[in-house]
Order: C-alpha cells, then structure tokens, then sequence
C-alpha cells in the first residue's frame, strides 16, 4: 500500500473548520468522498505543512490537526487592501455591473504581470477597494479528514506538475 509523500497523487476527503473571533469553530469547506480533494504532493501549491501533516500516511487513515496563520496564508495584512480607480474596471468604455460586485472574487495583475485574486470590498464613485489578502489569510484552519487514495503520478502528471483525470486537469 502506497504511502503519502514525494511524486503521489492524493485522495482525501476533510471538513475545514476556522476559529473566529469568539475562539469557535467554524465550518467553512468540506471536501467529501463525490468531490473529494485530489492534488500531487511536493507540488500543489498547498500550505507546506498541510502537506507535512499528511506525509507517511495512506488510504484509510484519518487525520486531524490544525494550521497557523504562520504554517498556512499568512496573517491578515492590512496593506493588501488597495483602492484602484474604477476606471481600470472597464471594457471598451463600459463597467460589467454583473462583475463588479461587492463580495466577487476578480482576477487581477500587478505592474509587474503577477497574477492574483482579489476581492471587491467597496465600490465607491470613482474607485474600488480590493482585498488581496488570501481568504483564509490570519486564521487558524482545522482539518479533520481521511485519507481516500495514494497512487504514483504518472510521468505526465509529474511533468505538468499537476494530477490529470479523475479529480484533476483536464487538457
């Protein structure tokens, strides 16, 4: 039975639970077993110690354990929420009402062409306040889970630094 670490494709299924500002949990995510979490390990982007956590483990162990802001996204950091002139939000002269709303999550560059999400927190007349922070940004996230499935990354996946198939990248 394969174990969890370098080059697996990864099956789990989990609930995610953040503690909020009156120190309870909260369940904001659940990944179960008809859309479960699939991601190659060493090379999902996720926190590294999530991954960490994971590690040695195999199909049919659970796993519970919790992230810091430091072990995860970061804390909140206030910098992150820019103004930008409405201007910007425009396409050929007009503004999509539909996408510019409070709550969207928009897709964005920086000057130097870095991409990232970012979150629509004010409109106002001739500018638009923007969150940058990443959503679980400054919150300790819980994970209560079971491990699904580990199997070797094929030589395609490992190239394409992604899983393909079931749960994953479709080209």
């Amino acid at each position: 039975m394969s174990q969890i670490s370098e080059n697996k494709v990864v099956t789990i299924t989990y609930d995610l639970s953040v503690t909020d500002e009156n120190q309870e949990k909260v369940l904001v995510e659940s990944a179960e077993e008809d859309a479960p979490m699939v991601f190659l390990y060493g090379m999902s982007g996720l926190p590294d110690e999530f991954e960490r956590q994971l590690s040695g483990k195999q199909a049919g162990d659970s796993f519970t354990f919790s992230l810091t802001p430091e072990q995860a996204y970061g804390d909140y950091d206030a910098q992150a929420v820019v103004e930008i002139p409405k201007n910007v939000f425009e396409i050929d002269g007009q503004i999509d009402e539909e996408m510019l709303q409070v709550g969207n999550f928009l897709p964005m560059a920086d000057n130097q062409g870095h991409h990232m999400q970012g979150k629509v927190v004010e409109i106002g007349d001739s500018a638009v306040k923007m969150d940058f922070n990443h959503p679980l940004a400054g919150m300790v996230m819980h994970f209560d889970g079971k491990v699904a499935d580990v199997r070797d990354a094929t030589r395609e996946e490992l190239d394409h630094g992604h899983v393909h198939g079931e749960g994953g990248h479709h080209h």
